[in-house]
């Protein structure tokens, strides 16, 4: 099996060393390390984002489906770890089902999470008047729609995956491993490295690239203003977003180029210690994304408000100068906010108000 824990099952599976014990509690205080860390963070995160749920802003949902992924990523750890010093699966064939599925689930659950905010972000700006129109139901469908088309990529793992016994010597050993072909597998695993990597990076990439050139045409169309040189909270919040998916990029790129090299360069001139060192290494490195993730949806959500609170006061600005008449404001309120930011504005500031109110 070559998944985050596969490889690491397999080798801790063999005979251990003194070296090889060395290596196995040196990562595996890391990852209990890790574990403690991103449980801490996720739960403070989904305490946070719950509280503000009945408003169903569409940051705020995509944000705790992402906490949601992370904890449920962080929960294969401790099996993890059990089986690198015990150095044997004791958790059934069950057991050996539900971990290696959580681990695709809750990648491409992420992942699809984050291209949606991504899109989100990007009709906001280009077509802001269908953003506002999308209902708290249609933002609930969609959060289904990625944990279900995730599961759907999960199920093949899920049916296919088997509890393997074999002796060695007085003993038995157990380990996961899938029932099917080398060929199968191996397409398998390409077809996930698409939709997990390949395919939402395309996606992502062309979105920002669109929203770079939206950008420089608005500030070649715009006066200089005094001030301008700074990131408007808008253009904070996209940055934060994409900030979040390159970091899930450089977690989870490393562990799937170990995984296809093994897959399509075989065999690996490498001593088995290598080998077992680069798979900790980049195990460890899956499971640091769900310890950093925490902190980035803090200054997500932190931005996030900011720029709802800067919406919130052009929108009093405007409507509080309007409603006192004011010749100029009212020849200029089509030119100045078009029809479809003052739907934006309203309900953006709406909900900014609400979040204050609870604060």
């Amino acid at each position: 099996m070559d998944n985050n824990a596969s490889g690491n099952l397999t080798s801790a599976a063999s005979p251990g060393s003194v070296d090889e014990l060395i290596i196995t509690s040196t990562f595996g205080t890391l990852l209990s390390l890790m574990y403690v860390t991103g449980v801490s963070g996720n739960v403070y995160i989904l305490v946070l984002m719950c509280h503000s749920i009945r408003f169903a802003v569409s940051m705020h949902i995509s944000i705790i489906n992402l906490a949601i992924a992370d904890l449920l990523y962080l929960s294969t750890i401790p099996f993890i770890v059990c089986t690198y010093f015990l150095k044997d699966w004791y958790f059934g064939d069950i057991g050996c089902r539900i971990l290696f599925s959580l681990d695709l689930l809750t990648m491409h659950a992420s992942i699809f999470t984050l291209t949606v905010m991504c899109t989100e972000r990007y009709m906001a700006v280009t077509k802001p008047l269908d953003t506002v129109k999308r209902s708290k139901s249609y933002r609930k469908a969609m959060a289904g729609a990625v944990w279900f088309i995730s599961l759907l990529l999960t199920l093949p793992m899920m049916i296919m995956v088997n509890l393997e016994e074999t002796r060695r010597g007085t003993g038995i050993k157990r380990m996961c491993a899938p029932t099917w072909g080398p060929e199968a597998y191996k397409v398998y695993l390409t077809v996930l490295f698409s939709t997990s990597i390949m395919a939402p990076g395309i996606i992502i990439g062309s979105l920002y690239i669109k929203l770079g050139r939206t950008y420089l045409e608005s500030q070649r169309n715009t006066l200089t203003k005094k001030g301008n040189n700074k990131r408007s909270p808008k253009q904070k919040v996209l940055i934060m977003i994409f900030t979040i998916v390159l970091v899930f990029w450089a977690c989870f790129l490393p562990f799937w180029i170990w995984q296809l090299v093994r897959l399509y360069h075989r065999p690996l001139k490498l001593a088995s210690h290598t080998q077992t060192c680069i798979n900790y290494l980049v195990t460890c490195l899956t499971y640091s994304n769900s310890c950093i993730n925490p902190f980035l949806y803090t200054l997500l959500t932190k931005n996030y408000r900011e720029y709802l609170k800067n919406r919130h006061r052009s929108f009093y600005r405007y409507t509080s100068s309007f409603k006192r008449g004011t010749p100029s404001l009212q020849s200029s309120w089509g030119k100045s906010v078009s029809s479809s930011n003052q739907f934006d504005y309203l309900s953006e500031s709406l909900v900014m108000g609400q979040l204050k109110v609870q604060r």
